[in-house]
């Protein structure tokens, strides 16, 4: 294949429609195709003439999907006709399908068409030859272009994505039972009352073919058609709220002559339509802007669809499309549908201006209030304090030397996250609530966890957090040893890593195990400080000479590995620092 065709999973030009049509009825049960025909119907056809109901087609160029077959269902189309791609259906297609929805219904056949030429020639060719055998045949074009209009008296406003919208109006009035003549008028009255632009980031391409048109790296067009027609004007890439304040003034401008008119006060539905190649992060950032440009000129905003409803092949870029609400098209929007694509989620549900709820808050003793710990006497607070300040003041000091390990393992970051980290802690360092040890740990583990930021962040934050439990009800010796041991276990447990993994998890195993043996024997709290210190330190010493099995060194060859872990190098540290602080005392 040529370098400049675009690349497609497709197994051959000619075949792909056929091939796309046969496994979208294969994967949902209620379509079925006309044999010898590119048709789609409801599976329960003969069952829906039988109803006497109005049934619906609709159809165009492929290329678009999920429409039109994406729609198929009871309280939607009753079928649908495919083109080749960006081509119009043939007649003897449309045909078909008129016969297979229509023969033996008197309640008759409307026929949704999007406002292209060749689809308004081949579809009411189709629908003369049908109305000839005697069938109750109507036909409705949607033209709802609000970009730019042709002084062509045969071209003019092009059917975009809000054609959508018509077929929910049009299949939620025909599962009521009303006449196609209502059917009609309700719909044509909704489709003048509807406006969609859009705005193309990247071109298309057809199958075996190259892209449809260019766009500079730093430009998009707006106001193009489905089919990759030039738009009326192209910019400067900017912001997706800027971009969308482009076209929606675009689409409300009275000096444009296919405008919309949109008065304060106005009930609408939106629909945010990804042509294709546009991402979910994307959409979503355009529908908050597209609600909002509407809300600030006191529009009310009722429902909102979003998502992939008529698209441009792979085409990057969005449309969107405004319909005026009133009770009626309200409750046709709402009604249940089984067709595939609609998001019949959204039903019945009106939007509010506020996203956001309360959350809830952090639970933690007021100052002057019940703490939610054991509480320790003011001199021991002022310990605690000292050991928090010292070992903040140690990993900033130690910012270049961690560092400097850490680039020999990992991204060389490592002493500016723990410095990062202790520069906060120090900020905050009045307001830390010292006298209750089990509440200053879960206060730490929130600072660590929201400015530290990546997995050092995320580990000391469970480490803190493990910690503080032991804490609730003692602040003895032994109590900060099971305080150590929750978070060695905490870290293990969703961390993956395991002592002798040459991570922080090797100082903290050891400081643990020789705190305990020391505490359990005559040693004061502090001379088992002492060795806990000493034994961190020669088994971070000793990471320089293990293999990495977890971390981001366990991808660097063991040959390159030849310096102490950072990690564990800031654990001895702070242990250190700990203990200097507490003897300082």
């Amino acid at each position: 294949m040529a370098a400049n065709v675009g690349k497609k999973l497709i197994n051959s030009k000619e075949r792909c429609v056929d091939e796309s049509l046969e496994g979208t009825a294969a994967s949902h049960p209620g379509l079925r195709l006309l044999s010898g025909h590119r048709v789609m119907v409801r599976e329960d056809v003969a069952s829906v003439r039988a109803a006497a109901k109005v049934t619906l087609l609709s159809g165009g160029g492929s290329g678009h999907e999920p429409a039109h077959a994406g729609y198929i269902g009871s309280g939607m189309l009753t079928g649908a006709i495919a083109g080749s791609v960006f081509t119009s259906p043939p007649p003897a297609d449309i045909l078909a399908a008129i016969r297979a929805v229509g023969q033996g219904n008197p309640a008759g056949t409307l026929l949704i068409v999007k406002n292209y030429t060749g689809d308004r020639l081949n579809f009411g060719m189709s629908l003369e030859r049908a109305r000839s055998e005697g069938l109750h045949v109507d036909m409705l074009v949607v033209g709802e272009d609000c970009a730019l209009t042709s002084h062509d008296k045969t071209a003019g406003r092009r059917g975009l994505a809000g054609t959508v919208f018509i077929h929910k109006i049009a299949g939620a009035l025909a599962e009521q039972g009303r006449s196609l003549e209502d059917i009609v008028k309700v719909a044509s009255q909704a489709a003048s009352q509807m406006g969609t632009i859009g705005i193309s980031l990247s071109p298309c391409s057809v199958p075996g073919s190259g892209p449809s048109f260019q766009l500079q790296q730093d430009e998009f067009e707006l106001g193009l058609g489905i089919h990759g027609e030039a738009g009326f004007r192209r910019q400067k890439m900017t912001s997706a709220d800027e971009i969308v304040s482009a076209m929606l003034d675009h689409m409300t401008n009275p000096d444009n002559s296919t405008h919309l008119k949109i008065p304060k006060g106005s009930r609408v539905a939106l629909m945010v339509n990804n042509l294709g190649g546009t991402s979910c992060l994307e959409l979503g950032i355009v529908g908050r802007a597209a609600i909002q440009y509407l809300e600030s000129r006191g529009v009310a905003v009722q429902r909102v669809y979003t998502g992939s409803f008529m698209t441009s092949l792979e085409m990057a870029g969005v449309s969107l499309t405004v319909l005026h609400l009133d009770d009626t098209i309200t409750a046709c929007l709402d009604a249940d549908t089984s067709a595939p694509a609609w998001p019949s989620h959204l039903s019945g549900v009106d939007r509010t201006s506020d996203v956001y709820i309360p959350a809830p808050q952090h639970i933690q003793a007021e100052e002057g209030g019940t703490p939610l710990g054991q509480t320790v006497p003011t001199d021991q607070a002022q310990v605690l304090e000292k050991v928090v300040q010292r070992v903040c003041d140690r990993m900033i000091d130690c910012e270049e030397q961690l560092n400097s390990l850490d680039r020999a393992s990992g991204d060389g970051d490592c002493g500016t996250t723990m410095a990062r980290g202790a520069k906060e802690i120090l900020a905050a360092l009045s307001h830390l609530p010292f006298s209750c040890p089990h509440t200053l740990l879960l206060t730490l583990a929130a600072i660590v966890e929201k400015d530290m930021g990546g997995s050092s962040g995320a580990l000391y934050s469970l480490f803190l957090t493990a910690a503080a439990r032991p804490l609730q009800s003692s602040t003895d010796p032994a109590a900060w040893c099971a305080a150590l041991h929750a978070g060695i276990q905490a870290i293990s447990r969703y961390g993956g890593a395991e002592p002798g993994d040459r991570t922080m998890l090797d100082p903290l195993s050891a400081a643990h195990r020789t705190l305990s043996t020391a505490l359990s024997s005559d040693r004061t709290a502090l001379q088992a400080l002492e060795e806990a210190v000493k034994a961190a330190e020669k088994s971070a010493q000793a990471t320089a000479s293990m293999p990495a099995r977890a971390g981001r060194a366990s991808y660097v060859g063991a040959d390159q590995l030849t310096q102490p872990d950072p990690g564990a190098t800031a654990v001895a540290i702070a242990i250190r620092a700990t203990h200097d602080a507490v003897k300082g005392n």
